[in-house]
């Protein structure tokens, strides 16, 4: 066992929460321990105590980064001036691509948040509740323009985003397309169901 190999750049507890995150993807958080995440990254499991309390804050790390990144975009693309329907292309496209590059991570928050201690998981229940109802607030407003056809807004957001978490069989898959071919073809077959024609 050796010391914690820091990427320039990078910082011990980056690398430790991702690290996590690879790892509860793999195991599920409850069966995954920090003598496996020790393992995995080379070093003594008392080592991982210098640098983060518990899996519990590793899941909270996790967690909360997705969901900041995921907020702090849909906040740049409300205030903008897209219509509605480009509105959610862009959103959509920004969830495929987090779920191409960042995909661990994205994963754990969407399976794994129930693990979450008392008061996070309550807050990140909010949040994912808060931003679903973002989103179908965004497909009504195309629905009265008329850019988006009549449907359940609510229902179009659960399909849209169980749809992008279906690329978890993208990433098993041993002759697969491109992330960019993937991306185009997924926005092509849901935006234009959207669609009003």
């Amino acid at each position: 066992m050796g010391k914690l190999k820091v990427p320039k750049n990078g910082n011990r507890k980056d690398l430790i929460v991702k690290a996590g995150a690879a790892l509860f993807r793999e195991k599920g958080f409850g069966a995954a321990s920090m003598r496996d995440l020790a393992e995995n990254l080379g070093i003594e499991a008392a080592s991982l105590y210098n640098h983060i309390r518990s899996k519990n804050e590793i899941l909270e790390s996790v967690c909360f980064n997705v969901a900041n990144r995921f907020n702090l975009h849909l906040d740049e693309i409300e205030t903008g001036t897209l219509s509605p329907i480009k509105k959610i292309e862009t959103i959509l496209r920004f969830h495929i691509q987090q779920m191409i590059d960042n995909y661990e991570e994205v994963m754990v928050s969407d399976r794994e948040w129930k693990h979450l201690d008392e008061p996070y998981r309550s807050n990140f229940h909010t949040q994912r509740r808060n931003y679903r109802k973002r989103l179908a607030t965004i497909i009504e407003d195309g629905i009265k323009k008329g850019e988006i056809k009549k449907i359940d807004a609510p229902t179009a957001v659960v399909i849209l985003l169980h749809s992008v978490t279906g690329i978890e069989s993208w990433h098993r898959s041993t002759a697969k397309i491109s992330g960019a071919e993937l991306e185009d073809n997924m926005v092509m077959i849901m935006i234009d169901g959207l669609r009003s024609k």
